[in-house]
Parts: structure tokens; sequence; C-alpha cells
């Protein structure tokens, strides 16, 4: 039996276990940042990629009416992300999709902002983190390749005028994020704005 912990984000009641990655306090600027970002964007869901247990995107449309997707390969991660939901009142405004981020979402689907919080750290250090989940954490051998998919969901699927919000781990992380989008096709998203924290970095991504 794995023992569940708890702890208050956003002023929301989240539950989780050794199985999911524990909610870090600091990205409550990712959810203030995003609820920013609906106050005036135009209608539309949020949609949050590699939810966890659904903090971000939770405490992102609290205040609004806003229907929120959640998308996570993790079944553990379904399980808490639905009874954070549920504990905040919240669940019938919720979707979520059990599955690759790849295949999650159908091609018409638009939201008006896209979270993310892909795992960012490299394949070869993730045994420095013997807390944390391996799925949760590893993201390949630059510690890029979700965080990359992340990027290509939100060029594909933002809506005319939202904004992507993608937590990466350091500012040279987003630096090489920012030169990559740079590359892509004109009228692609691109890197509008980056705020560093103590323990991470958040990338706003735009058309």
């Amino acid at each position: 039996m794995k023992a569940m912990r708890h702890l208050t984000f956003c002023g929301l009641a989240i539950s989780f276990d050794e199985r999911v990655l524990e909610p870090r306090p600091w990205t409550e600027a990712q959810s203030a940042w995003a609820a920013e970002l609906l106050a005036e964007a135009a209608p539309g869901p949020v949609l949050e990629l590699c939810a966890g247990v659904g903090h971000i995107g939770l405490g992102a449309v609290r205040d609004s009416d806003r229907r929120l997707v959640m998308v996570d390969v993790n079944p553990a991660a379904e399980e808490f992300a639905r009874h954070n939901a549920a504990a905040n009142g919240l669940q019938e405004r919720i979707d979520f999709r059990l599955a690759r981020l790849d295949e999650a979402l159908a091609e018409g689907e638009r939201f008006a902002v896209v979270v993310a919080d892909p795992p960012w750290v490299r394949s070869a250090d993730t045994s420095r983190y013997p807390e944390d989940p391996v799925l949760a954490i590893d993201g390949g051998d630059d510690g890029l390749d979700l965080a990359r998919t992340c990027v290509s969901l939100m060029d594909r699927h933002l809506a005319d005028g939202g904004s992507g919000l993608l937590q990466l781990g350091n500012a040279a992380q987003a630096e090489t994020i920012a030169a990559e989008a740079a590359q892509r096709p004109e009228g692609s998203v691109r890197v509008a704005e980056t705020r560093v924290f103590d323990r991470g970095v958040l990338v706003r991504l735009t058309r």
C-alpha cells in the first residue's frame, strides 16, 4: 500500500504518492501565469500536457469556468488527477486522457492556453533524483525530447491568440527551445517571454 501524501497548491487540496512526481511549490507561478492569460484569452478549453496529478492545470482554471483537458501516460497520474479534481469540486470540468502526448488529441482540437510540465532531466542524470519516478523526469539524451513534443503540440493545437506555457529546468534549455522554435516555418509558435525562477524556468510561446 502506497502512503498517500497531501499538500496545498494554489489553495487547492492536492494528493499524491511515490508513483508520481511530487508537486513543486514554485510551479504555482505557472498556474498563476496561465490564469492571467486566460482572463484575456479567447473562449476555449485549457490543455495540460504531462499533467501528473493535475495540480498546475487545476490551479490555472480554478477561478474561471474553463474546461481542462489533461494528458499523461501514467495510470497513477490519472488516478490522482481525477481524485484531486473531485476533491476541489472541479470534476465536471476535466477530461483526462491516458495516452502518449502525440496520440491524445484530435486534429481539429484547439485550446486557449496550453500548460506543460514535461520531464527535462537528461537520461544519464536521472539517478541523481532517486526520490522521483524515472517516467516523470527522464527527458531523453539532452532532457528536451518531450519538451519538443509539447512545442509541436502547442503549434498544432493553440487557438488564435493563444499561449503555451512550457516548464523547463534551466535558462540554457530555454535558449535551446527558443532557437529551435525560431527555425520552425513562418507562422509557427515562437518563444515570446522567459521567466527564470530558483528551481526552474517558464517559457511562453505564441504564434
